[in-house]
């Protein structure tokens, strides 16, 4: 009886155990504001209400647990649970994450998701490959011009100096026959206003957090490129999940994915209609020079897959030969 009692007591034990509560960290590089910081704390919320307190998630933003650059390896290496990175920024160490800085090949949101559904069962393999789970991605708003003089054509930006910050923008200057001049973000008014640059490609939301209506006048909505975020989890810990705990964020991953995509989306246009509010000129560029630049995005494309190799081909040859989106956006 004795025994039986013991073994019981162990059994009692080991359930509750089993049953006891999960804390995760989740690192981020990003300030707390931003909203796909916000759209973390969301989803950390949701998970904890999906698994009624089973799994909480601990969100440390703004680079306070682990810098933004060393994300991927401390995930990695379980030293932080779970963790967001850019996609562009961890290309290198994932070849196929390079696809959210090939400029000019996405028009649109809804061509970015076509794209995005094409990467991603391959950047999973390549994440598993290094013990990472993937739990979603949303997208920056996408990259535009901002000009101090009217854009029609590539002709324009001869003679001009572009700011640029790595080597695509660095490329695509000496393409279009602007000088690049490397300009930090924070110092891109000052650079407009001492006149050391004319032109440069971001989001319209950067051109509002940056007012640069004080020194430019035009911004074209290029869409050039669709820059994604995306969060995943070491792969041990996921595995210590239960069944049921990894279903529910599975479902809370997913809303997060749909909230960030449309808040992206909204975020967008509310940029523009400041900087239209602000007087300056928001259009697309001439039909023309569009077709210019898509040349030149099949350019770039032509020398990715030549680098990446057979995977990248994966993504490509279906994203070119499924029917897409043809009329211009917005």
């Amino acid at each position: 009886m004795r025994i039986t009692l013991s073994f019981c007591a162990i059994s009692l034990f080991a359930a509750t155990a089993s049953a006891a509560p999960t804390t995760w960290n989740l690192a981020t590089g990003y300030r707390a504001e931003s909203f796909h910081t916000e759209n973390l704390a969301q989803f950390a919320r949701e998970v904890d209400a999906k698994t009624k307190g089973g799994l909480t998630i601990q969100l440390h933003p703004n680079n306070s647990l682990i810098k933004l650059g060393d994300m991927l390896v401390a995930v990695e290496r379980g030293r932080v649970q779970a963790g967001e990175s850019i996609l562009s920024g961890i290309s290198k160490e994932l070849p196929i994450a390079g696809v959210d800085s090939i400029p000019f090949v996405v028009d649109n949101y809804a061509d970015a998701q076509r794209l995005w559904r094409l990467q991603r069962p391959v950047l999973e393999r390549q994440l598993a490959a290094r013990g990472l789970v993937l739990l979603y991605a949303v997208p920056w708003p996408p990259q535009g011009l901002y000009s101090s003089r009217p854009i029609r054509g590539a002709a324009d930006f001869k003679g001009t100096r572009m700011r640029t910050y790595n080597a695509a923008t660095v490329r695509i200057a000496e393409m279009l026959g602007a000088s690049p001049v490397d300009v930090p973000m924070p110092q891109v008014g000052a650079a407009f206003a001492q006149r050391r640059i004319d032109n440069m490609i971001t989001s319209a939301v950067t051109g509002v957090e940056n007012q640069v209506w004080n020194h430019l006048h035009y911004y074209y909505e290029l869409n050039a490129w669709f820059p994604k975020n995306m969060v995943y989890v070491n792969a041990g810990a996921w595995q210590q999940l239960r069944l049921d705990e990894r279903a529910a964020v599975q479902s809370a991953a997913q809303a997060a994915e749909a909230r960030g995509w449309s808040r992206s989306e909204e975020l967008a246009r509310e940029a523009a209609a400041r900087l239209r509010a602000q007087g300056m000129v928001v259009d697309r560029v001439p039909e023309d020079f569009e077709r210019h630049l898509k040349r030149l995005g099949e350019r770039f494309t032509r020398e990715w897959i030549h680098q990446v190799g057979h995977q990248a081909n994966d993504v490509f040859i279906p994203y070119f030969t499924e029917p897409r989106l043809t009329a211009r956006a917005p």
